[in-house]
């Protein structure tokens, strides 16, 4: 019987913070690509927001994923693109796991946003080379790139880190069914407690 590769999907963003949209868009990809693998990869500093800071310090933004995909076995956390120097380049954590994985079928896990803008990305070639995209999308799949191989997929989950986080900054209460039980329940232990300042001020250092 020949051996069927590890199917391994890295998944990067901000995730400022993680939220139940990220884990309905992982859990779609996963079950539509049969997906082995799908790798949470908080990014340090974005080519195209370097003036923008998170407002969860990189500490708090890993220890969140690790609670909202605790039970997941597909799921799994990586501080890499953290450990390495800014801005966050993809093609620098493709290069990553081919290295550790070199049999594997790499996936890169995006939305629409991102894939109308791939071609901007650095290394492009390189790249839709050695990735095959998964593409989330509300209505309308976007067109496909000749050449890159691709997979669409859609869905509409209603949560948004910008929604969190500005009802954060105005001490509002957190919309229903947004976060994860157990993340929520730890931003309310910072808002309560002596990190309130890190979050409510959107201090990262």
């Amino acid at each position: 019987m020949v051996a069927i590769p590890d199917r391994i999907c890295l998944f990067g963003g901000s995730f400022d913070p993680v939220h139940e949209g990220h884990l309905h868009i992982a859990r779609a990809a996963q079950a539509a690509c049969r997906l082995s693998r799908v790798v949470f990869l908080p990014a340090a500093c974005s080519p195209f927001k370097q003036e923008q800071r998170t407002m969860f310090t990189d500490e708090q933004r890993l220890e969140l994923l690790q609670l909202a995909i605790d039970g997941i076995p597909w799921a799994e956390v990586s501080p890499l693109d953290l450990q390495l120097p800014p801005p966050s380049w993809s093609w620098r954590l493709v290069e990553h796991y081919r290295r550790l994985a070199p049999q594997a079928e790499l996936y890169w896990l995006m939305g629409t946003d991102q894939w109308q803008a791939l071609h901007r990305w650095a290394r492009y070639d390189y790249l839709t080379c050695h990735l095959r995209f998964i593409v989330y999308h509300r209505d309308t799949p976007p067109e496909p790139r000749p050449g890159v191989r691709s997979h669409f997929i859609s869905g509409v989950h209603p949560a948004s880190s910008s929604g969190i986080r500005a009802a954060l900054q105005g001490e509002a209460p957190l919309p229903d069914g947004w976060l994860n039980n157990t993340v929520e329940a730890r931003i309310r232990q910072w808002r309560e407690g002596n990190r309130t300042v890190e979050i409510i001020d959107g201090n990262s250092s």
